[in-house]
């Protein structure tokens, strides 16, 4: 990813109220070793992508109280890895992030391996760097829905019968969601608010 690669992922997921730069400190805010935000501008943000630093994470902002963690790891062969941490959010919350992951991926100019969505937390990220970046066969859990080229697509697929093939309109990678049962009603929690949240450094 370059800076201009990274300037249009912030224009499509500001498209859906996703924000880098945080309302009220007006900077984009990355996390140091110890936990702390360190605010910078979107410009500086940009470049040390660009320089393909091993790992950085930051924040983007549905509101001033609201975060979404983002864990951006270079990996060899020329490709990246970013992993979105969507817990304590609302289920429209999480949705409207989803939604831009999606759209980012389908249309920045540069080629997305597979979008993997856990909305169950049951796999950590680095298990599916095998079959997503580097053309394994093994399909470590049942992902809640998947954006990938067809290959990796139908091997997750056999893996996951739950999931089965969403119309996106023909071409491009191939998109996958949950077989729906109409016998079976979805129950959400309600929203609470709640500040922002770090991983789990240890």
């Amino acid at each position: 990813m370059t800076d201009a690669v990274f300037t249009e992922q912030v224009q499509i997921f500001s498209e859906f109220g996703i924000k880098l730069i945080h309302p009220v400190k007006n900077a984009a805010l990355v996390i140091d070793v110890e936990g702390d935000d360190v605010p910078m501008s979107q410009e500086e943000l940009g470049g040390l992508i660009g320089r393909r630093f091993a790992t950085l994470t930051f924040n983007w902002w549905l509101t001033a109280d609201i975060n979404v963690v983002d864990t951006y790891d270079a990996v060899p062969v020329g490709r990246e890895t970013q992993t979105l941490w969507l817990d304590g959010l609302c289920p429209d919350q999480a949705q409207r992030v989803e939604s831009a992951v999606i759209a980012a991926a389908t249309r920045l100019p540069v080629p997305t391996r597979a979008v993997i969505v856990d909305r169950r937390g049951v796999s950590d990220p680095e298990d599916w760097d095998s079959i997503a970046l580097y053309d394994g066969t093994h399909v470590p859990a049942a992902p809640d829905r998947v954006l990938a080229p067809e290959t990796i697509a139908e091997l997750i697929r056999r893996a996951a019968p739950g999931l089965a093939k969403e119309d996106t309109g023909g071409g491009g990678p191939i998109l996958l969601g949950p077989r729906h049962d109409p016998a079976q009603g979805l129950s959400f929690g309600s929203c609470r608010a709640r500040g922002p949240r770090h991983p789990d450094p240890a």
